[in-house]
Parts: C-alpha cells; sequence; structure tokens
C-alpha cells in the first residue's frame, strides 16, 4: 500500500466562504507524504506564509521546495521563504536547507510584453539559500512522488504560440519563450496516478501522458492545478476533454489560470471540482 498524500492549498487565485484566508494571483501548495513535507511553488509574494501561519502549519522543517516554471506567480514568494528561515531559526537553517528542486530554464530572465515576469531570485541568490537541484530529467522526490523535468510536447492542438513572452539565455540574446521549464509533479497512488501542476504550459494532455510513462502507470485518479486555458479555441477545449474524459478521473480540480468559462467547457467532459485556498486534499 502506498503512503498518503496530503495536499494543501496555501494560496491559490480565489477563496471560499467560511476560510479566514487570502488569495492571490498565484499558487502555492504543501505537499506531505512519506514523512516529507514539499512546497510547490511560492505565489506572488509572501502571502503562502501569512495563510500556513493561520492554518497552524510550520513551513520551517521543508525537505524539498518544487517550482512549477519561473515566472513571478509561482516564484514571487522565494525572498520571503528564504527570510522566513533566517528569522524562525537561523540555527536550524544552518544545519539544514530544503532542496530545491527545478528545471535549468527556470531562474532564466524573462519578459511578457517588454515586462519582467520571471523569478525574483536568480540561479546565483537561490543557490546562497537552498540546495539547488536543477534537473530537466525526472527527479523522485518520494517513491512515489516526482518531480516530472522538461515535459514533451507530442499534442499539436496544446502548442502554444509564445507571441511576446521572450526569455533571456546566458550570452544575453533573447528569443521567443516556449517555456520548457514548466513542469508538474506526479504521485502514485494506490489508485492511480495525481497530477500536481502550476500553469499546465506544457499541456495538461502533454504532462499527463509524459506522467504515465515515467511512472509507468496507466490508471490516473485525479489532476489538481492550473491548466492555462485562458482562452483556448474551441478545438483545444473539446480535444483536452476528451483527451480526460478517456482517464475516468474521480475529479479535476482545475484553479489559478483556469478561468470560470473554461471550468464549466470541461465539466461537460470530467468531474470538476471546486478549489480555493485552505482547501486540504488526501488521497
Amino acid at each position: 500500500m502506498s503512503p498518503r498524500l496530503t495536499l494543501t492549498v496555501l494560496v491559490e487565485n480565489t477563496t471560499l466562504t467560511d476560510h479566514d484566508f487570502c488569495g492571490e494571483a498565484g499558487l502555492s501548495f504543501l505537499l506531505e507524504t512519506a514523512g516529507k513535507k514539499i512546497l510547490f511553488d511560492t505565489g506572488v509574494s509572501g502571502l503562502f506564509l501569512t495563510n500556513a501561519e493561520k492554518m497552524e502549519i510550520d513551513l520551517g522543517d521543508l525537505d524539498s521546495l518544487a517550482l512549477s516554471h519561473g515566472h513571478i506567480d509561482h516564484t514571487g514568494g522565494l525572498w520571503a521563504l528564504a527570510r522566513y528561515f533566517t528569522c524562525t531559526d537561523p540555527e536550524r537553517m544552518q544545519h539544514r536547507m530544503p532542496e530545491l528542486i527545478a528545471h535549468p530554464r527556470c531562474f532564466w530572465p524573462k519578459e511578457k510584453e517588454g515586462r519582467k515576469n520571471g523569478s525574483v531570485m536568480s540561479e546565483v541568490e537561490a543557490r546562497k539559500q537552498f540546495a539547488v537541484n536543477l534537473s530537466d530529467t525526472p527527479v523522485w522526490i518520494t517513491d512515489n512522488l516526482v518531480f516530472l523535468g522538461e515535459i514533451p510536447r507530442q499534442f499539436g492542438f496544446e502548442r502554444a504560440d509564445p507571441g511576446k513572452r521572450r526569455i533571456i539565455l546566458p550570452d544575453g540574446t533573447r528569443q521567443p519563450d516556449q517555456l520548457l521549464d514548466d513542469t508538474a509533479l506526479a504521485f502514485r497512488s494506490d489508485n492511480g496516478l495525481i497530477i500536481i501542476t502550476g500553469c499546465s504550459h506544457a499541456g495538461i494532455c502533454n504532462i499527463t501522458e509524459y506522467a504515465r510513462e515515467v511512472c509507468r502507470e496507466r490508471r490516473f485518479t485525479g489532476i489538481f492545478g492550473g491548466l492555462h486555458l485562458l482562452s483556448p479555441t474551441p478545438e483545444q477545449v473539446r480535444k483536452t476533454g476528451k483527451y480526460l474524459q478517456d482517464l475516468h478521473l474521480n475529479a479535476v480540480h482545475a484553479c489559478h489560470c483556469t478561468p470560470l468559462a473554461s471550468k464549466i467547457a470541461l465539466s461537460a467532459f470530467c468531474p470538476v471540482q471546486e478549489t480555493g485556498v485552505g482547501i486540504i486534499h488526501v488521497w
């Protein structure tokens, strides 16, 4: 029997009635499994710390920090987290730094329409604060939880136009940003795979198909996170919905960069469920 996975939403765009928490246009989840605590993304600011404190959650003993990609709404809280470690218990931090897992391009500067929208922390700065592990191949955090690394893009209907997004290479040149650093986590439960995403710029179908290959598991039970269906074409909605329908999922907790219209459209294909700051889900 696999260990259970507990996912707590620390930051998301929405909050729920009767929950005394705040939201922002970002994402941060706390995962707990096999005696490990993993923070997935840090939102736009330090709000995830404020919400965690209200939930009476201690983040000072994190084992790992996994970043879905290098955009500011997922990395904006890195400095707040570094300060939190130092201010909470400087001596503990000297002996125990959480491993930061991310794609090698995660910290490369990014721009959208000429404005910076990449990580608030550079790779050099990150290495001073965390034990950094940059990998474009899968990294197993526990025996059942894996950071997927770079996602192969195989479905044409999920191929996004970079538009005015640019990434700045180490030599200073700019090129269209295909968001190759976008990745996700996959957890092997007894009932099938659970996919945990940040924004799914790589495409939720691409992500899911790659998780199937990495984990050698055909069954799926749930998806939790952003699906980046901000203004999808009818073809993308239909093909994404049909793909998810064929997985026979128990639940799709679409959030963050998935607007209401897309949630409604997907609900015709799969069981879309509500998500918000403060939700705790156990598999």
